[in-house]
């Protein structure tokens, strides 16, 4: 076991996957925190306890490599008593689990902070997760955890600070047989909002601290996330295999250029950013996506096709800000329509969606299940011809 020693603050990472080690976990581990990981994949946190370092390696043009240590795995869903101990003496508790999974944690954070000492200062807890305000869900679902606990709101307050965070760096599919080492690209962003810790936020060189996050979620989620899912859509429509090898397709990429440019148009109205300063951040995104060192493949960026179409997501979300503004969603219309295609067989959410646009549903009814926007909205009727085309292109 690679026993955590050496510093004297400690972050408890939970999702110990390739963004917790090579991203989240790395940025704590540079800031001096020992880091402990909860993971539910006993391989895994087995792996971990019998590795002394893990390297990360930043993959493309800049990139160096970085060696983790002094670290120790805890298996969440065996042992959660020292799981509770090393919550109740850390500094900081972060997640990369995904979204639906901070209830199933919340939990075990509540029973750390209901056990820790009055002493030991606030602890400051933070969701890293590809989602809107993602602490405020974990906040909600850990307070309700508290209550059990004996712990009303106030307790709560005296002994955990939750702040937002906003989180973006590519970590692509792993090549076999490398360990716990991780591949990530050079370009990483982790930003958290300063309002909560006031004048006594953690220290971890290389976040951006904000004053209000929303502005750099949505930038992030409608630019990267959009951008990407797009380019697996459009990509694997046209035959290509890597996320760089279809941006490499002249039209895949000036598909996606005009799905940014839509993306753009809403951030520059919404939130004021300079449109040259947006510009510059959608090429340099578009560079992240064809940087040939990350093998990332467009079937896994574009699994779980129905959450990704869901009515807050990566583009319902903002082509349905874009028309209740009166400004025109055409590209992230047809990139729908790309989604609406995508039938990876081994993805569960894919074969689910080929079995609904096959299904006895109206276009109507199926539109609205899939987006969630009522027959009242002024991106409906283009949803429904998304819808109705997708059915029409299917295989008999």
């Amino acid at each position: 076991m690679s026993e955590v020693s050496g510093a004297s603050r400690t972050a408890v990472h939970f999702g110990a996957g390739n963004i917790g080690r090579g991203f989240v976990g790395l940025l704590l581990h540079n800031a001096g925190y020992r880091l402990v990981f909860a993971d539910v994949a006993a391989p895994l946190i087995d792996a971990i306890n019998a590795t002394p370092s893990y390297t990360v390696h930043e993959v493309g043009e800049g990139g160096v490599d970085h060696v983790v240590d002094g670290y120790v795995g805890v298996n969440s869903a065996t042992n959660e008593a020292e799981l509770v101990d090393r919550i109740a003496d850390a500094d900081i508790v972060t997640t990369a689990v995904g979204p639906n999974i901070l209830k199933f944690v919340a939990p075990a954070i509540a029973r750390g902070i209901a056990a820790r000492p009055a002493a030991a200062g606030p602890l400051a807890v933070m969701a890293c997760e590809n989602a809107i305000n993602a602490t405020d869900i974990l906040e909600a679902s850990v307070r309700a955890a508290a209550s059990e606990e004996g712990l009303d709101d106030d307790a709560v307050d005296a002994r955990a600070v939750f702040a937002n965070t906003a989180v973006d760096r590519i970590v692509p599919a792993q090549a076999p047989g490398q360990g716990i080492d991780v591949r990530v690209e050079p370009y990483f962003e982790w930003a958290i909002e300063q309002g909560p810790f006031g004048d006594d936020a953690p220290e971890i060189p290389g976040v951006t601290w904000v004053d209000s996050l929303g502005p750099y979620i949505e930038r992030k989620l409608f630019t990267v996330n959009t951008g990407h899912a797009s380019s697996a859509y459009f990509g694997r429509r046209a035959g290509a295999e890597k996320i760089s090898d279809a941006l490499a397709l002249p039209e895949v990429h000036a598909k996606v250029e005009a799905v940014l440019a839509e993306t753009k148009a809403l951030l520059v109205a919404k939130y004021g950013f300079a449109p040259e300063q947006q510009q510059a951040y959608v090429e340099k995104i578009l560079g992240r996506f064809a940087n040939p060192e990350l093998p990332d493949t467009v079937e896994r960026v574009g699994r779980a096709p129905l959450r990704k179409l869901s009515r807050h997501e990566r583009f319902v979300g903002p082509a349905a800000e874009l028309a209740e503004r009166g400004m025109p969603a055409d590209a992230l219309l047809e990139a729908m329509g790309a989604a609406l295609a995508f039938d990876v067989p081994d993805d569960e959410e894919a074969m689910r969606l080929q079995a609904m646009l096959g299904g006895d549903s109206t276009d109507a009814a199926l539109a609205e299940e899939l987006t969630g926007l009522g027959a009242d909205h002024p991106l409906h009727d283009a949803v429904v011809t998304v819808v109705k085309e997708a059915r029409a292109a299917q295989p008999v």
